[in-house]
Order: structure tokens, then C-alpha cells, then sequence
């Protein structure tokens, strides 16, 4: 191995630490706690070896964000083998991003700005809607085959990531005492409304 590459496997060894120890700070101790001066304690290097790697902080949010991402499209990605028509899909879509979001609730509020500004310095990152893609081609099967106006396609596919963002939000943001279950049910009833009015 010449100089040139290992130099730059170097680089991208510690790149990878301070996006290790970056994550590790935000699973111990949350958002709020995550410095790069946290990550070089971590890594034992110094403050401007992490700017060698990153501009800033929300260089750092926005690139586990994009991780973040990755995982919810592998998830969504699975219903596609299985699924048994548009409406499974759908209903599979669903319970696959209520689930990445509770477990995976650091990534799911870093992901979408819960409770904390987003990532990437108003950078708006395109993998957000990925949700909204994959359901919005079960939702365009479901209303082709029943012949509904192709023209609310958009809107259905919006008024369905809010119905299940907003609970999932309620969920991890709340400070009352709502039970789990509620919520889920007040999803599974909110989806079978909204599909038979497809």
C-alpha cells in the first residue's frame, strides 16, 4: 500500500471514530450533550482534528442523519418482498416507520427536528421524504385500482405522513402520561379509515 492510500484509510478511520463517538455521547447522554470538544475527549484528539474532518457540529448531525435515513429505507425496502398488494404494502409501510421510530429514537429526532434544530445548517436533506415515496406508490396503486382521481394522490399521500409523524411526535415529545397502546391504536383505526377513503 502506497503513502497516498494510506494516508487517506487513515482519514477515513477517523472519520468513522468521530461519527462512532459522536453517536456513542448522543445514546449516553442525548442531543444536548454532544460537543466536539465531547467527540476529541473521546477520540483522544484534538478539537481541530475533528475540523480537519467536519466544518462544524451540524456536519456531524447531518452525515448520522443521512445513516439514519439509510437504516429507515432498508427497513422500507423489506416490505417490498413481502407484501401481498397495494394495501399490505401500505399497512407494511406504516408499521415499518412507527417502529424504525421508536427504535430508533435518536436517529428518528435527529432525522426530522424533534426537539432539537435540524441538521445541517438549513440544509434540507432529500431522504426526508423517503416515507412519504414509498407510501405514496402504495397509495397510487390502491387508487388506481379503484379508479379514485389520480389529482389527490398528493394530498393523500401528505395527510397520511402527518397523521403518522404527528402521533409518532406526541409519543416523544409528550410530557403527560398517554399510553402506548392509544397511540398505536389511534393508528391502526387513523390507517383503515384512510384507506377505505382511497
Amino acid at each position: 500500500m502506497g503513502i497516498t492510500e494510506r494516508k487517506a484509510r487513515q482519514k477515513e478511520n477517523v472519520r468513522s471514530q468521530i461519527l462512532d463517538m459522536a453517536w456513542q455521547i448522543v445514546k449516553d447522554e442525548g442531543w444536548q450533550a454532544l460537543s466536539i470538544r465531547k467527540i476529541a475527549d473521546g477520540i483522544e484528539y484534538s478539537v481541530p482534528v475533528i475540523y480537519d474532518h467536519f466544518a462544524n457540529k451540524e456536519a456531524i448531525l447531518y452525515e448520522l442523519s443521512l445513516h439514519g435515513f439509510g437504516l429507515l429505507k432498508q427497513e422500507l425496502d423489506k416490505n417490498l418482498q413481502n407484501a401481498a398488494g397495494p394495501e399490505a404494502l401500505l399497512r407494511a409501510h406504516v408499521d415499518s416507520y412507527w417502529n424504525f421510530a421508536f427504535r430508533n429514537k435518536e436517529y428518528y429526532q435527529l432525522m426530522y427536528g424533534l426537539g432539537m434544530p435540524c441538521c445541517g445548517a438549513g440544509k434540507m436533506n432529500s431522504q426526508v421524504n423517503i416515507f412519504r415515496d414509498y407510501s405514496l406508490n402504495a397509495i397510487e396503486q390502491i387508487m388506481k385500482e379503484r379508479g379514485s382521481d389520480p389529482s389527490q394522490l398528493c394530498f393523500k399521500s401528505y395527510a397520511l405522513w402527518s397523521i403518522i409523524h404527528g402521533l409518532i411526535s406526541i409519543m416523544q415529545m409528550r410530557v403527560s402520561d398517554i399510553d402506548d397502546t392509544l397511540n398505536k391504536q389511534v393508528l391502526t383505526e387513523s390507517l383503515e379509515s384512510f384507506i377505505q377513503n382511497l
